[in-house]
């Protein structure tokens, strides 16, 4: 078993359920956190962009994260890693307070407690995944994903078994073919790795930019069109306030938690949303896994009208 560094401690602000972040409902979950039991195990590309990183992380009675740090990143920066990863970045008692204000937030927050969102390890990972999974099934990705990381990343045994962590961007630029990995797939994640190397994939520096610049440079690399930088802003920065109008459920979700006659149109959602301030992401993301909880039905959206 590879030595840990160090063990380190988080004390979340506010509530934080592991349980909860194990079983975060949505999305590819491919190098996300997996649940070992009362546990979770990552490994993936450090901050840095040089290292391989792993974590194996309990929660103890009193809520506090216990984090075995693995491999040679620098053992405090990989835990401010995780901390992001978890959402334990961000103000759990000034996520409450949007739950005071909103008697609905309020509600499915109780229903769904410590719940926080679960983000990819680093923008890069995400856009890395966005090209493994373009018209792909998610299970034929996360095969992909799995065998190219084992023979190009850095494999972790840890308590709760092998972790895979994905090449670093020199490692992925050293890679000129890989089974079902076809040469244009191969140019794009090349493209993705420059594009680390360059910063442009940095989390500060992505949610420094006003979210519609950073959704336009995010298009401007290879194979990466709306949808997918959405992802990416999103689900791997930290952000906690970008107001998620692209959601195709969440209109639908809102006009049933708010009982609305009808699916809620973007500026309805826009006027409501101003409540959840300074956590208008989360609250999508809180709307979204109860959703998905409850089985709701969701009606496409065409935009703007009726």
């Amino acid at each position: 078993m590879t030595d840990a560094q160090r063990e380190l401690t988080i004390t979340p602000d506010g509530a934080f359920s592991l349980a909860a972040a194990a079983s975060f409902g949505f999305g590819p979950n491919t190098g996300r956190p997996r649940p070992d039991g009362d546990s979770m195990s990552l490994a993936f590309v450090a901050d840095d962009l040089v290292h391989h990183a792993a974590a194996h992380v309990t929660q103890d009675a009193d809520g506090v994260l216990n984090c075995r740090v693995y491999g040679d990143a620098e053992p405090n920066r990989v835990v401010a890693q995780v901390r992001r990863v978890l959402s334990l970045d961000q103000s759990g008692l000034g996520w409450a307070e949007v739950g005071a204000r909103d008697p609905v937030i309020g509600r499915l927050q109780s229903e769904l407690p410590g719940l926080r969102p679960v983000l990819f390890h680093s923008p890069y990972e995400a856009a890395a995944w966005a090209i493994l999974s373009q018209r792909r099934h998610r299970t034929q990705a996360t095969a992909v994903r799995k065998r190219l990381s084992a023979a190009h990343g850095r494999v972790f045994q840890l308590p709760g078994g092998e972790r895979e962590s994905f090449p670093t961007p020199a490692e992925l630029l050293r890679i000129d073919a890989f089974p079902s990995l076809e040469p244009q797939r191969i140019d794009r994640l090349h493209a993705i790795a420059r594009a680390a190397l360059d910063g442009q994939l940095d989390p500060a520096r992505l949610l420094g930019m006003p979210p519609d610049d950073a959704m336009a440079a995010l298009q401007l690399l290879p194979g990466i069109g709306p949808t997918y930088a959405g992802l990416i802003l999103l689900r791997s920065t930290g952000a906690t306030d970008i107001l998620t109008l692209g959601e195709p459920r969440i209109p639908s979700y809102i006009r049933h938690f708010y009982e609305l006659k009808q699916p809620a149109i973007p500026a309805e959602l826009a006027t409501l949303a101003e409540v959840w301030r300074p956590f208008r992401t989360w609250t999508c993301v809180l709307i979204r896994v109860a959703g998905d909880r409850d089985g709701l039905a969701w009606e496409p959206q065409s935009g703007g009208g009726r």
